[in-house]
């Protein structure tokens, strides 16, 4: 084998890293412990030797390019590798170590992963977690995760997509609301409702409710005067005020319909659900708190599937 690199390149490719995931320069420069001008130099003779710009500069700020962004996300997984190579052979992996961080949609966050935490960190405790909660997607180059959870599949070819579950759908209301406004007995009964409305941050779009009508799937664009955006328990607290009818994930408000707080409405339209989808970046080596934190949900979330 040819050598490639010298020493100078790979530790170019490092601070290349580092300005890229600080978004500065001078950032990059205290996590290295050189100057500034020693990164600005250092990212120069890479452009010049590659003879692409990775960073547009100006006198306030450096930001990364297109073909800045996808050099880096190369550059990443390659130094990651080199790490775990390194770790591996020094025995040092056989304890999965160091920072996960995730993004994970509210519900999903509050009701499913969060309480799930501490039981990881006990079984893995040399691994830190952070995590995003957050419905908005988010760039897993540019922001620097390792993994993220979402309603659907998100389109790109360089994610890894895993179900975890189908995730019940249930319509809830008040004892009260339904004592002040009846009970609707079809789907047509729902245009004398008050029907809570959740809108989606990033279009505006209402999110339409799912029923099974026998033996057909349909979705409803119910009309309300009440509606929330970028957190659907914003909706739930609605319901649970009387304000309405709102449709949800059954993990949810389960203890609410138990203990009768809340009623399940429209049953005989019930079953339809939404799936949530494990997300992470393509890679050979997969880091093993990563691959830890995959199979301990898989292990532990109702209906997961492998």
């Amino acid at each position: 084998m040819q050598r490639t690199f010298d020493d100078l390149q790979l530790g170019s490719i490092e601070l290349f890293c580092l300005a890229a995931e600080a978004g500065s320069f001078t950032a990059a420069a205290l996590v290295a412990g050189v100057t500034p001008a020693a990164v600005s130099r250092s990212v120069s003779r890479m452009e010049e030797r590659l003879g692409v710009r990775l960073f547009a500069r100006t006198t306030r700020s450096v930001k990364m390019t297109d073909s800045g962004r996808r050099y880096y996300e190369e550059c990443r997984q390659a130094l990651a590798q080199l790490v775990e190579a390194q770790r591996e052979v020094m025995g040092q992996q056989q304890e999965p170590s160091g920072t996960l961080r995730i993004s994970i949609p509210t519900t999903y966050a509050h009701h499913r992963i969060l309480p799930l935490l501490p039981a990881f960190r006990q079984r893995f405790p040399q691994v830190k977690v952070e995590s995003h909660i957050s419905n908005r997607n988010i760039d897993f180059v540019g922001e620097g995760y390792d993994l993220a959870i979402r309603v659907r599949a998100i389109p790109d070819s360089g994610l890894i997509a895993r179900q975890l579950e189908d995730a019940e759908l249930v319509m809830i209301a008040t004892p009260e609301y339904l004592e002040r406004a009846g009970t609707p007995q079809t789907l047509d009964d729902l245009k004398q409702h008050e029907c809570i409305q959740y809108e989606l941050p990033s279009s505006g779009r209402r999110i339409a409710w799912l029923f099974n009508d026998n033996g057909e799937q349909r979705e409803i664009l119910a009309e309300g005067n009440l509606s929330c955006s970028d957190d659907v328990l914003g909706g739930v607290t609605l319901a649970k005020h009387g304000a309405g009818l709102f449709q949800t994930y059954r993990f949810i408000v389960e203890s609410e319909l138990a203990e009768g707080s809340l009623v399940e409405v429209l049953k005989p339209y019930g079953g339809r659900s939404r799936p949530f989808t494990l997300l992470y970046p393509q890679s050979r080596h997969m880091p093993l708190r990563l691959r830890a934190f995959i199979d301990f949900l898989l292990e532990q979330l109702p209906r997961s599937k492998p």
